[in-house]
């Protein structure tokens, strides 16, 4: 009886885990468990300047194959996405579940950004 208890929630336990494991899920998580609605695309839509350089990155990445650009983005993407996991943490820390919430709809653009670059890096 407990091994088949045990087999039922596993996979809520590795779920649990992932989404605790990544910073962009676990702050969704964390919103949605403080009744706040994560962020819709359009949210972002007022930060030109951030616009502009996800673009920017974009058209890099739309660019033919290129190893050295493939790095130079890639490290990019990292640097971003470490500084608003800091910033998020910040902002829960200060309880300023709006400011989480901004930050997290940016983090969401980069992680597309790095879903890209991987796609982009797998030989075709």
């Amino acid at each position: 009886k407990e091994q088949h208890y045990s087999e039922q929630h596993s996979s809520l336990i590795n779920k649990a885990y992932q989404t605790l494991l990544n910073p962009l899920s676990r702050g969704l998580y964390l919103l949605e468990l403080s009744g706040v609605e994560p962020a819709q695309e359009t949210d972002c839509d007022r930060d030109s300047a951030f616009l502009m350089e996800i673009m920017e990155i974009n058209e890099k990445l739309a660019e033919p194959k290129n190893e050295d650009n493939f790095e130079e983005i890639e490290t990019l993407i990292k640097a971003k996405q470490e500084e608003l996991t800091r910033d998020v943490t910040a902002a829960f820390e200060r309880d300023d579940l709006q400011e989480a919430k901004k930050l997290l709809a940016k983090m969401k653009y980069f992680a597309n950004l790095e879903d890209k670059l991987k796609a982009k890096k797998i030989p075709s």
